[in-house]
């Protein structure tokens, strides 16, 4: 008895094809896979198509006596212009057999080798491109690689040099071949009516056919007019005769192969260039392992044919980058009988058309681990590779059909890679830039953008990018000079003129939020008023050249116990020094973390820190420890940088005249009074999401808790288990505050300006109200710095006696309190703090991240959050209560407004398991139920599409059963009737109603044979959600069953904790 072949819902006669991505069609067909599993079944109204997602059923179908390649769908469309080339060519046609015959020694590794000089010539020339625009160039890769691409298959397969690098603009069959490509993926899917009627696409699709096959004719009239000596392929076509039918290529077939080989020898190595780049940049390690081989292998010269054997972990690189993004993405194949495939388990007709998923064979947890979707260059190096299944790594396609340029594409991609790292660091513009795709026949990355920085520069630090892609350092016009340097302002308030600082200083930081990049800007800004010219870079910006002309100064953050995106280098490349290598530097750290994290709070700047000086380097003060969630962050920062002027001056011998009153260095000019309202209108971006839902969870007595759903932009989407990072604007009723204490219209259009590095929008005109609403933080406690400022000014002796109370008492009176500087000046009205300098005082927005609480099996464009909205009385005993920005920001957003978002990856652990039959324990209590309910939600999409999911059990806390059990009359009662998960909650203002269990801890002991279970005899993964106490707590009470089953002490249970957690716990702590 075989098992029915699952299918989605269809609509009469279109069947599928309205729920193909029209733009990444293969987005469609993964998520399709993540939700039915191995295999399902499509109508795309052409065509019935049976896609299998497995390596047991990829190996099975890699058999061409039961399955044979096809030609169908797009490739059909393909054939319109290729013909019966070797790509595009129907199973036993004549043409095919002869330029088969003929071609294929060509590109054996004999003669493949014979073209090195070639590709090393075009490989070059991108290089040299490379150098001469410099490291704050922005390049796009993928572009680049197509020109280096193009560029190699034409002079080595046809000596004919299109030298598109000596050009601004691609050449114009690039330009054609991608939208005739990405036409003939639309034709496929349309019917064929459609394609008889749409006259302006058709007419299309024959000028870009017309334009590439002017190409082609362009070459080999050349080649006829210019013979050359060299036996290149197009030689061969033109005069080779195929020994078995003794017959030459026909034009026709001459001219179809020779753009097949335009088409196809470009497109894929091109997208394989870039992927690898692109993982080589998100994991540090395989960087720098890459780096050590090249310059073992290269030495100083450049690289030469006989290093390429030698270049194992470059192979490696490129194996995995194709393992997880083969650019072609599926292998299309036709039953020859009928059959049965899965050890019997689906039949298969004859004549059934069979599409293999590349990426998702080749990502099968079965064979390559939980860990299947990571880049691990490792898993394919060396004997490791050779011992893998028949058929797993399948990027190139399978047997006579293989590609015939595989040799061709290994060595152009060796040399171009190798030549890249040997000459560059390659950094990120955006580091926070997850992948993104985009899709024609073949897929590429989209928006990925790198600076090349020379290996062989000076030490000073390069700020090349943005730190996030919602709040970026701006682009200062000092940065077009060379480094962003802090400018001394030519005088002082008085007129005086500044004495030019003498001494370098060096601030570098690690960022992806914003906040570590913040504090290094306030440090270069102030720089030039203690005696010293400070440049400003990312840590990543100084691997292998950290200064020692002066002093070093380093903020970082620690994300998890990992470092940000742009200190990932720097981290990697730091712990793997030996010696003595940081002699003669002198440095500074400041860690920013989250002592939720208690297992890896400063765990990356406490690295640094130490590594630094065993390394030989000169500490000049003990490291900075501040906690994001601690009101005293910025205080601590504020005190850490005193004492950091005041080491910098003992060490270097600086005298540091004291301001009498607060200097600001903001400065406005007013453009319009506010009198006339500017009409400005503006168009969304592609940051931009848009709000679709928002409706209130709880009861009205209730601490308010929220369901937004929002339309991402069509470029994005995410997993289960990913953050969104929403850029909020303050609360309306602080900005009236604020204008009302200074008197300003909300209308009026100002002008920043500014001496140094700020994250304010300076040299353009904006509203008191925008700047206000968008780019500050309002309400942040006031530091010691501010308080000595607000004494500085003329003031009564009354408000004076305040203000020297309040530094008195500063953690008890404005700490504890959360006074704001906004706070004292309404309490003290007669301080007359100019507005520039009230500025000047606010730490910049910063975005928030929530858990996204949705799956993209659902809906990959819509992700929603659950989100407590905070209001609580003011502790200052102010009558107006307490704002949370981000939660009071997302409760008024209505349907159809716009935000500003990004959605930003959690960590790798953080996801439902890839296996559907591993069940998940959870633990959250409120809003931190969101991640799990996404995770709920995809495994009963799952359920639903027929795939045996594991019985998961959600421990969840809340108030009562009335008031805040989310989703408990819907999602989760549908859940449980599905028989995908067990709730059991904890009521803590109503502990009758859960079993006498008060908080989750409470209800995780109470059920903790449930929890021994699932945990000891069915592998389950825990996953927690929540505040840092209930995360304590759930700790302390699974340490306790760990103490209970084994009767062993407090500290046994303890290691035996950490021990048991390894690969199989993933937390999420919020404030």
């Amino acid at each position: 008895m075989t098992t029915p072949i699952p299918s989605p819902p269809a609509l009469p006669f279109l069947g599928h094809i309205t729920q193909i991505d029209k733009d990444i069609p293969q987005r469609t067909f993964d998520l399709l896979a993540d939700q039915y599993g191995e295999i399902y079944q499509l109508n795309l109204i052409t065509r019935q198509s049976i896609i299998v997602a497995s390596y047991e059923l990829q190996n099975e179908l890699s058999n061409d006596k039961r399955f044979q390649k096809t030609v169908i769908g797009a490739l059909q469309q393909v054939r319109n212009g290729m013909g019966d080339a070797l790509f595009t060519a129907y199973p036993g046609e004549e043409n095919w057999g002869i330029a088969h015959r003929l071609l294929m020694p060509a590109f054996s590794t004999a003669k493949v080798r014979d073209m090195f000089s070639d590709m090393y010539d075009i490989a070059s020339q991108m290089i040299t491109k490379w150098e001469r625009f410099g490291p704050r160039h922005v390049i796009d890769p993928c572009e680049d690689f197509t020109r280096l691409a193009f560029d190699t298959i034409t002079l080595c397969a046809m000596s004919y040099r299109l030298n598109t690098f000596y050009s601004d603009q691609s050449h114009p069959f690039v330009k054609a071949m991608g939208d005739f490509l990405t036409e003939c993926a639309n034709r496929a899917n349309r019917p064929p009516i459609m394609n008889t009627l749409m006259r302006g696409s058709s007419a299309k699709y024959e000028a870009d056919m017309k334009i590439m096959n002017d190409l082609v004719d362009e070459l080999i009239e050349d080649h006829k007019k210019n013979p050359t000596e060299k036996q290149d392929l197009l030689s061969i076509m033109l005069n080779g005769v195929d020994q078995k039918t003794g017959k030459r290529m026909s034009d026709e077939s001459i001219r179809m192969n020779l753009l097949t080989f335009l088409v196809a020898g470009h497109e894929t190595t091109s997208g394989l260039l870039t992927f690898t780049l692109y993982y080589l940049c998100k994991n540090p390690e395989a960087m720098r392992k890459l780096r050590e081989e090249v310059d073992d292998v290269l030495g100083e010269e450049p690289i030469q044919l006989e290093h390429i054997s030698k270049l194992k972990y470059t192979s490696a690189c490129l194996r995995e980058a194709l393992r997880l993004n083969p650019p072609a993405t599926m292998r299309v194949v036709r039953s020859v009988e009928d059959t049965t495939i899965g050890g019997g388990k689906y039949f298969i007709p004859k004549d059934a058309v069979l599409a293999m998923i590349t990426s998702k064979c080749q990502t099968d947890p079965k064979v390559w681990g939980e860990d299947a979707r990571e880049f691990k260059p490792e898993r394919v190096y060396g004997e490791n590779f050779e011992k893998l299944p028949p058929n797993a790594w399948q990027p190139f396609g399978y047997g006579m059909r293989a590609c015939i340029g595989r040799p061709f594409a290994w060595q152009e991609a060796h040399i171009a890679l190798a030549s890249i790292v040997h000459k560059f660091d390659i950094v990120m513009h955006d580091p926070s830039y997850t992948l993104e795709l985009k899709q024609a026949m073949t897929v590429k990355p989209k928006g990925f953008y790198v600076h090349a920085i020379p290996r062989n520069r000076s030490t000073a630090p390069i700020a090349v990018g943005v730190s996030s892609s919602l709040l970026g350092a701006p682009y200062l016009a000092a940065s077009r000079r060379g480094s962003q340097e802090s400018e001394s302002a030519s005088a002082s308030a008085n007129g005086e003129k500044r004495q030019e600082p003498k001494h370098k200083l060096y601030v570098v930081y690690g960022s992806n939020t914003g906040t570590s990049q913040t504090f290094a800007q306030r440090v270069a800004s102030d720089a030039p008023a203690h005696g010293f010219k400070a440049t400003l870079g990312t840590l990543d910006s100084i691997v292998d050249h950290v200064p020692t002309d002066g002093p070093l100064v380093i903020v970082t953050a620690s994300f998890e116990g990992e470092p940000a995106d742009n200190a990932a280098h720097f981290f990697e490349w730091l712990q793997n020094l030996k010696g003595s290598e940081m002699a003669g530097v002198k440095y500074s750290v400041f860690g920013c973390g989250n002592r939720d994290w208690v297992r890896t709070f400063q765990r990356v700047p406490t690295i640094i820190d130490d590594l630094l000086a065993e390394r030989g380097a000169k500490r000049m003060q003990e490291r900075g420890v501040g906690d994001a969630q601690a009101a005293e962050f910025f205080q601590i920062f504020d005190e850490w940088e005193a004492q950091l002027w005041k080491a910098l001056a003992e060490e270097y011998g600086v005298e540091v005249s004291e301001k009498d009153a607060p200097m600001s260095g903001i400065s406005l000019k007013t453009v319009d009074p506010g009198t006339s309202r500017a009409a400005v209108l503006r168009q969304p971006d592609t940051d931009l999401g848009r709000v679709v839902e928002n409706r209130l969870l709880t009861s009205p007595n209730a601490p308010q808790k929220r369901h937004i759903e929002f339309q991402l932009p069509e470029h994005l989407t995410y997993r289960a288990g990913d953050y969104l990072a929403i850029l909020p604007h303050n609360p309306p009723r602080d900005v009236h505050r604020v204008i009302a204490r200074f008197a300003l219209s909300p209308e009026q259009q100002i002008v920043l300006s500014a001496n140094g590095p700020t994250s304010l929008p300076v040299n353009k005109p904006i509203s008191v109200f925008s700047l206000l609403s968008g780019y500050v933080e309002l309400c942040q406690p006031a530091t010691t710095r501010d308080l000595r400022a607000l004494l500085s000014i003329q003031s009564s002796d009354a408000t004076k006696a305040a203000l020297d109370d309040l530094s008195a008492s500063y953690a008890e009176k404005v700490i504890a309190k959360r006074l704001s500087v906004l706070d004292i000046l309404e309490d003290h009205p007669d301080l007359d703090l100019p507005f520039g300098a009230y500025l000047e005082m606010l730490p910049p927005m910063r975005v928030r991240q929530y858990s996204i609480s949705s799956s993209p099996l659902h809906d990959p464009q819509r992700p929603s959050l659950t989100v407590s909205v905070v209001e609580s009385p003011a502790l200052s005993g102010r009558k107006d209560p307490f704002l949370g920005v981000a939660s009071t920001f997302l409760s008024g957003l209505r349907p159809g407004d716009m935000v500003q978002l990004a959605v930003r990856g959690s960590a790798a652990a953080f996801h439902p398991p890839e296996d559907v039959r591993v069940p998940m324990i959870m633990f959250a209590a409120g809003s931190g139920l969101s991640p799990m309910r996404g995770f709920l939600q995809e495994r009963a999409v799952q359920k639903k599409a027929g795939r045996d999911v594991a019985r998961s059990t959600l421990f969840f806390g809340c108030r009562s059963p009335e008031e805040d059990f989310l989703y408990s009359d819907s999602d989760l009662r549908e859940w449980q009737e599905l028989g995908i998960v067990d709730v059991r909650p904890a009521f803590s203002r109503c502990p009758e109603k859960s079993l006498g269990c008060k908080y989750v801890q409470d209800r995780v002991w109470h059920d903790r044979d449930v929890v021994k279970q699932a945990y000891d005899h069915q592998n389950a993964r825990l996953f927690t959600c929540g505040s840092g106490k209930m995360a304590q707590g759930i700790k302390k009470v699974l340490t306790e069953l760990i103490k209970e089953s084994r009767s062993c002490s407090d500290e046994e249970a303890a290691r035996l904790f950490e021990r048991a957690i390894q690969g199989r716990y993933a937390t999420d702590i919020f404030e």
